[in-house]
């Protein structure tokens, strides 16, 4: 069968391409701009799905990487080590609270996770223990697209509910916000206690499942019920680490310590590929054995690339160097001062802002492409999803690049706004 498409070769993510515009080209990055290769410069509104932190083009990272790639572009980690990746579990190990030590490197978010349940559910096999099976997961969550890690997705509102047929069935319960709520969560643990093998959350804001925040208190409660339980607690910090809720990890704001955080996406200060997972040391205990079966049984190609790792260090060296969590702070006042009379807009349900995270949920879900093309218009780059436009810049964006966003975003809230006039 053959299609006549002018789609070409590519297929696109989360794209219907029978009905999708043809796609922007861009030709090149720098600061906090996108330029196409139609000439127009866009400001970037999310960077890059949340991973350029420092802004593109950051000569620091780029020169990093060009000395790694002169020496050591990649080497197989199996068997083999090498500075760069030393180094950064290292520093990832002294950054991270308490005694979460044990750095395992793979090469994205989704993977990340499913090294996490990997984690947990081998940790009870080492142990002896049989029948965890299961994961307990939150409402409204979003941790991949790979298998395990859409399992404990939303199984009802989320992307992945085409596939809940295929998926392995997990437990799923609101985030404990209420006496009510926290109870059932109570329940439902005691309930499944000998079937479970962790409980997953992504501390403070569920990102890609619409930007939904949650105070400190709810993450505590999590992990005070997880403790209770004795179920070792993953925080899916994919989205949240890095400055972007105004601490370099949202687990600090709880004053908890996870005893597995999955990292990515800002780790290389939106370079390329890389993504840890990081344990406690009594859940890398259990692999610790004279029983080669009892050893995590994971290993991508390009695990630990060291390229990544110069990559990495160096967005560190810049967390070190310059002011990126003040930024994040003041990127969350303007971004409060400046989407906070949106609420006003009949046809808007809420705003809310965190850190340095901006959202605006529709009422009813406008007509994305429309907004899309309106946005595209005022110049700036921002990807709606479902009733939600939100902004996550780059921390070092400038106060005339963060405005020109809010602007744009106000602007056409309040154009397309159901029920607006």
């Amino acid at each position: 069968m053959t299609l006549e498409t002018p789609a070409g070769h590519l297929w696109r993510p989360y794209t219907q391409m029978r009905l999708a515009p043809p796609p922007l080209e861009a030709v090149a990055t720098h600061g906090t701009r996108i330029r196409l290769a139609d000439g127009r410069e866009l400001v970037d509104g999310i960077a890059s799905w949340w991973t350029a932190v420092h802004g593109y083009n950051h000569p620091h990272i780029a020169g990093a990487v060009a000395d790694q790639l002169a020496r050591m572009p990649h080497v197989m980690f199996g068997g083999l080590t090498h500075a760069p990746a030393e180094t950064l579990a290292r520093r990832l190990a002294a950054l991270l609270p308490g005694d979460l030590d044990h750095v395992f490197l793979s090469d994205s978010g989704s993977v990340a996770v499913e090294v996490a349940l990997k984690m947990a559910a081998q940790m009870w096999i080492n142990r002896g223990v049989g029948g965890r099976t299961k994961v307990l997961a939150f409402r409204g969550g979003y941790h991949g697209d790979t298998m395990g890690a859409m399992s404990v997705c939303d199984p009802e509102e989320g992307m992945h509910r085409r596939f809940g047929a295929y998926l392995p069935s997990q437990i799923f319960c609101d985030l404990p916000r209420s006496a009510a709520e926290t109870a059932a969560l109570d329940a439902a643990l005691a309930s499944h206690r000998d079937t479970l093998a962790a409980v997953i959350v992504e501390p403070l804001v569920q990102g890609a499942g619409g930007m939904r925040m949650h105070p400190p208190e709810v993450v505590a409660t999590i992990a005070g019920l997880a403790r209770r339980h004795g179920l070792p607690l993953i925080a899916d910090e994919i989205f949240t680490g890095f400055g972007r809720t105004g601490s370099l990890f949202a687990c600090e704001q709880v004053g908890i310590v996870p005893d597995i955080v999955c990292l990515s996406k800002a780790l290389t200060g939106g370079t390329m590929a890389l993504a840890a997972t990081v344990a406690r040391t009594e859940v890398f205990a259990a692999f610790w054995s004279e029983d080669p079966a009892a050893a995590l049984m994971h290993g991508p190609t390009f695990m630990a690339n060291p390229l990544a790792c110069a990559a990495a260090n160096a967005s560190l060296d810049l967390f070190e160097a310059e002011p990126r969590l003040i930024q994040a702070r003041a990127i969350a006042a303007r971004l409060a001062e400046g989407l906070e009379p949106l609420r006003r807009v009949r046809g808007v349900a809420d705003v809310r802002v965190l850190g340095a995270i901006g959202a605006v949920q529709f009422a009813r879900a406008p007509d994305l492409a429309v907004l899309k093309a309106r946005l595209l218009a005022r110049g700036v780059w921002v990807r709606p999803f479902g009733d939600i436009v939100y902004l996550t810049p780059a921390l070092t964006i400038d106060a005339a690049d963060l405005d020109r966003l809010i602007e744009a975003v106000a602007a056409v809230v309040t154009e397309l706004a159901p029920g607006s006039a």
